[in-house]
């Protein structure tokens, strides 16, 4: 079943005051609480990498991609203006209460997504500058422009702009792309149809208003919830992979069993829920939230205290030479040459 967009009043255009007094909503239409997750998970990406950047150029990087994510947010409401307007989700936002017009969202976005790829390139390397601007051409064009008006798996193609993140924080830092960052891509990857279907199923009609067809507008609930449960039942194993793999610790391994085990349970409870149950829905919802951030803060502690832990080896592997073999007695470039490749390393 195919649903095209319908006839939708233009937004109420209200008095605007100055600019300064606005940057309030501009900051609003960059999505903050999408950015976090951006950043928090591309920070994961950064971490977990085998090569430490350097801290200015890290928190350049970070800044960057912050920025970049707040640029397809808010090229996205740009496009978007006309469906917020008829969605009580989506009413508040700035340009449907006419704080800011559409051509200033326009020219926002394309400045900020201008500035976070070339800021991310000259502070990293040109993967990661290139990876960004795919991330936001991919969710700006191929989700909102493309997909999410026309086919009801809007969410699942798109989400693989979201999963992208980890991705392109690791290559801020390596240079290329590795088994681990697309781990971490899968995992978000499987996470974001269960965390957007939960909480559109109790908002169905307010979609279906706006001609957006997402699943449950075009499906029933019971096929809607079976495909939560079918992504949630891929995501539990997925969300181990890191530990099996060996590049997070036991921490992480039992805090992604645990909180999977509880995801689990959630879809499995909304699956058999009644129709007229929206705690149901809005329970995996909240919970898919807090899932994610808890599985990237237990990557983030195994990542340090390893690092931790191969620093401190390091340094008393470095001192057992020194204490074996006397400086004096070393050729001068490796005497040389041995901290320094250390340093670069750590």
């Amino acid at each position: 079943m195919k649903i095209t967009a319908t006839s939708l009043p233009r937004p109420r255009v209200l008095p605007r005051s100055g600019l300064t007094t606005r940057v309030p909503d501009f900051l609003a239409l960059m999505k903050p609480r999408v950015m976090l997750l951006a950043v928090f998970t591309a920070f994961a990406g950064l971490m977990i990498a085998p090569v430490s950047l350097d801290p200015l150029l890290g928190s350049l990087a970070m800044a960057a991609i912050a920025v970049g994510a707040g640029a397809a947010g808010v090229l996205s409401m740009w496009y978007d203006a006309d469906i917020d307007a008829v969605m009580t989700r989506t009413a508040r936002r700035p340009i449907p209460r006419g704080r800011i017009s559409r051509p200033e969202a326009l020219a926002f976005g394309l400045f900020l997504s201008c500035g976070a790829v070339l800021v991310l390139g000259m502070a990293t390397n040109v993967a990661a500058a290139g990876l960004l601007a795919f991330t936001i051409f991919f969710y700006v064009v191929v989700y909102t422009l493309w997909l999410k008006r026309i086919t009801p798996q809007n969410i699942v193609i798109g989400g693989a702009a979201g999963a992208l993140p980890p991705v392109v924080g690791w290559a801020s830092a390596t240079g290329d792309i590795g088994l681990e960052p697309i781990v971490l891509f899968l995992i978000i990857f499987l996470w974001t149809p269960p965390h957007f279907w939960a909480l559109s199923l109790n908002r169905a009609d307010e979609y279906r208003r706006a001609g957006v067809p997402m699943l449950p507008v075009v499906a029933d609930r019971a096929a809607t919830t079976l495909q939560i449960l079918i992504y949630s039942v891929l995501l539990v194993p997925t969300s181990l992979l890191p530990w099996a793999l060996g590049y997070a610790g036991a921490l992480y391994g039992v805090v992604a069993l645990a909180s999977g085990a509880v995801f689990l349970a959630l879809a499995l409870q909304l699956h058999r829920s009644q129709q007229s149950d929206r705690q149901a829905a809005q329970h995996l919802f909240l919970f898919s939230i807090s899932y994610l951030f808890l599985l990237f803060a237990a990557l983030l502690f195994s990542s340090i205290g390893d690092r931790s832990s191969w620093k401190a080896s390091a340094r008393e592997d470095a001192r057992r030479i020194t204490r074996s073999a006397p400086l004096a007695a070393l050729p001068l470039p490796t005497a040389i040459a041995f901290p320094v490749a250390k340093s670069d390393e750590a």
